[in-house]
């Protein structure tokens, strides 16, 4: 597919991935509409030159509203925390999924790509998983939501009038990144930071890498087919979490069993919630942090020639420059 002059909707365009995923775009020439329920996000991208209508994928009539003259959909929006309701995960989605992709089957758009997660792997999966494992969903209302996403758009896709290309995304850092950089530098400044030593791998991916292996996706129409997305290192937690905090100038955080982290983040998610707060962070998230080996991208590679050029040290290097503009 020639990207030139086509319009790509960006769904959560004021996220971390989509508001990138939206400067990227904008760069590659495509016209760039957005859909962004808040408004001071929806600001920024505006401010790169995007179109953005307010609201969210929840609502039927703005998700047709904003698939009317579209080519592209990339579809980011959804709730991702560790934990929290079920009801809330679904609402956004598995409902949210569900409408944005009829909306945008019945527009008569012919690529929507979801982002999702390789969560849908579950917490313990074998070494090099590929798009063919099945799906574990554990107790986990991210897990369970996404894999249901998925299922809702594979009923929806055919190849030829309406494509859908599912990306399951590893863990997204960079700058904005909320789990993998921003939380973590905010919990070593107040000297809470630990890793679990369970863990054997961060499955990172650069925000740009991410980006790139949707678009070749896009420009070779895979459609109806699913891709893993990581950088394709084996980095362990201890690599990644020294390397984020030297970046941000801090010490070598210390590591501790899960069950420890799990019972600190419980009593401060309790204490948040009886001050009425949403937690910033769920017990859940040690599970996440725990990953036992990489996701293979062997298939992004070979079809898609995926090759990610942003390496740790480039990433760190960007974070750190984000850091030095605050």
């Amino acid at each position: 597919m020639n990207l030139t002059d086509k319009t790509l909707l960006i769904t959560g365009i004021g996220g971390f991935i989509g508001l990138r995923a939206a400067e990227i775009a904008i760069g590659k020439g495509l016209k760039v509409r957005g859909l962004e329920k808040d408004t001071d996000l929806a600001q920024k991208a505006r401010n790169l030159g995007a179109e953005v209508i307010i609201g969210s994928v929840t609502d039927s009539s703005i998700a047709q509203k904003a698939c009317q003259n579209v080519d592209i959909v990339l579809h980011t929006e959804e709730i991702a925390k560790e934990g929290g309701s079920i009801k809330e995960f679904s609402q956004v989605n598995i409902d949210g999924t569900t409408n944005i992709g009829k909306a945008a089957r019945d527009a008569g758009i012919k690529t929507f790509v979801h982002l999702s997660n390789a969560l849908v792997y579950g917490f313990d999966y074998k070494n090099g998983v590929t798009e063919n494992e099945q799906l574990v969903k554990e107790k986990n209302p991210y897990c369970q939501t996404k894999i249901e996403a998925e299922k809702t758009l594979q009923q929806l896709n055919s190849s030829r009038d309406f494509g859908i290309i599912i990306i399951r995304a590893g863990d997204v850092y960079g700058p904005g990144s909320i789990p993998w950089t921003v939380r973590p530098i905010s919990f070593m400044q107040q000297k809470l930071f630990a890793y679990t030593n369970e863990g054997k791998v961060i499955n990172h991916v650069y925000v740009d890498n991410l980006i790139d292996a949707i678009f070749l996706a896009i420009e070779k129409e895979q459609h109806g087919e699913i891709f893993n997305i990581t950088d394709g290192k084996e980095t362990s937690p201890q690599e990644y979490f020294t390397r984020l905090a030297e970046t941000a100038g801090y010490g070598a955080p210390s590591s501790l069993g899960k069950e420890e982290i799990r019972i600190f983040l419980k009593l401060r998610s309790q204490g948040q919630k009886l001050l009425r707060k949403e937690p910033d962070i769920y017990p859940e998230a040690v599970d996440f942090m725990s990953r036992p080996y990489a996701f293979s991208i062997d298939k992004a590679r070979r079809i898609l020639n995926y090759k990610p050029a942003i390496s740790l040290d480039e990433g760190m290097s960007r974070i750190k420059e984000s850091l030095n503009n605050q």
